[in-house]
């Protein structure tokens, strides 16, 4: 078993989810728009969480709102 302290868990989360196709092509597009490599990818019916280097975390949250228009959030 190996282990890594230097990763960071970003999640998309809501209800309209499951109404609205389209959700996690967005969240991985924003994603790979600024480089940044998925490790890991969890879903349920209402998030999408992903795993990251922690050197992307702040980027990838910024790429979402950006993506998702909630920037001024």
């Amino acid at each position: 078993m190996t282990g890594d302290e230097k990763i960071a868990k970003i999640s998309v989360v809501g209800v309209g989810m499951r109404s609205h196709a389209g959700i996690a092509s967005s969240m991985f597009s924003a994603l790979a728009a600024e480089n940044i490599n998925i490790v890991m990818i969890s879903t349920s019916e209402i998030k999408i969480s992903v795993v990251v280097d922690e050197k992307y975390l702040e980027l990838g949250v910024r790429a979402l709102h950006k993506a998702f228009n909630m920037e001024q959030a």
